[in-house]
């Protein structure tokens, strides 16, 4: 007996059947959102009460999804981790504590697998959080709120394979973190502390991380001259010299361009107001050092002396090298 052989399909049909799917899964999508109710805003309230951590679990697929929303969770500032829930009957609901707070992914909430800690949770009055598409499943009843998928299509053909459903549990898990995020305040700032590797950690680095400080700055006053100028200018090693007024605030700088261009027999007995470029460019300590770097870029120039925001007191250099060596570039 010959074997069927399937026919292929044409690459137009290819981009039909993506697009199908793509179209499905966004229209899910918009359902979701406009049927959300007040069982999201009580579930980020108890979130934000918990004194402990969210524990994420779900089997197959919804187990992927729960792992992944566990470290979305972690980075943007709330406490999270995956548990399996086979793992957790054999000993790891141990990690579990009174104080954390459990969000259980299952499409049809009647996961046999899951039983064990539901139970558990119920037990010890621990309060679950249900992303699921029954509601009167086990595992809606058993959970504190109930954040319900809307009735859907899976994109697959068949209707079997976890598809839509997915989409939707990874949205929903992105809304309940980046919504708790925002209830947090949490700031760039405290991004970059949980990010501080790879090309994330180096794009969130402002100017006052890598500047040079104020003591190995290149500074003299406006009536020092040229010979002694020339001296800390070469001393320093940065190819340039900050020119500062009595009160100490930069009114201009030297640069090697500016040594080039006033080259004379008299330079040496100069002062350095009669060299220096007046109303340096400069940047603020708070700018992201890519900022930095791009402004250098577009004025062809290697430093920028750093200012404070609040005081316009001079506190750094930003030197292009040091956006090199940062890997900024």
């Amino acid at each position: 007996m010959q074997q069927a052989v399937l026919k292929p399909l044409f690459p137009q049909d290819d981009l039909s059947e993506a697009r199908r799917v793509l179209n499905l899964e966004a229209e899910a999508l918009l359902h979701l959102a406009q049927n959300l109710d007040n069982s999201f805003e009580r579930a980020i309230d108890l979130l934000m009460q918990s004194a402990g951590r969210v524990i994420l679990s779900g089997i197959g697929k919804s187990g992927h999804i729960a792992n992944k929303i566990a470290s979305t969770f972690s980075s943007t500032g709330t406490p999270a981790f995956f548990i399996h829930p086979s793992e957790a009957s054999h000993g790891d609901l141990g990690m579990i504590t009174q104080e954390d707070i459990l969000i259980i992914l299952s499409l049809s909430g009647e996961t046999a697998e899951l039983s064990d800690m539901i139970n558990y949770a119920k037990r010890f009055d621990i309060p679950i959080i249900a992303i699921t598409c029954k509601t009167n499943s086990l595992l809606s009843k058993a959970a504190r709120y109930t954040l319900l998928l809307p009735p859907i299509s899976e994109a697959c053909p068949m209707g079997l394979a976890p598809t839509t459903s997915t989409t939707l549990m990874v949205a929903l898990g992105d809304a309940l973190a980046v919504t708790l995020l925002k209830r947090k305040g949490f700031s760039e700032k405290d991004f970059k502390k949980l990010h501080p590797g790879g090309r994330l950690g180096r794009k969130l680095l402002h100017v006052c991380d890598i500047m040079r400080p104020y003591e190995e700055l290149p500074l003299v006053s406006k009536d020092t001259l040229m010979s002694e100028a020339l001296v800390v200018m070469t001393e320093k090693g940065f190819g340039c010299i900050g020119v500062l007024d009595d009160n100490k605030i930069l009114i201009g700088v030297i640069t090697d361009g500016d040594l080039r261009r006033h080259m004379s027999p008299h330079l040496l007995s100069q002062k350095v107001m009669s060299i220096m470029t007046s109303s340096p460019k400069t940047i603020f300590s708070s700018a992201f050092a890519v900022e930095a770097l791009g402004f250098m870029n577009r004025q062809s120039i290697t430093n920028l002396f750093v200012l404070e925001e609040n005081t316009n007191q001079l506190v750094g250099l930003m030197r292009l090298h040091d956006c090199l060596r940062e890997g900024l570039a």
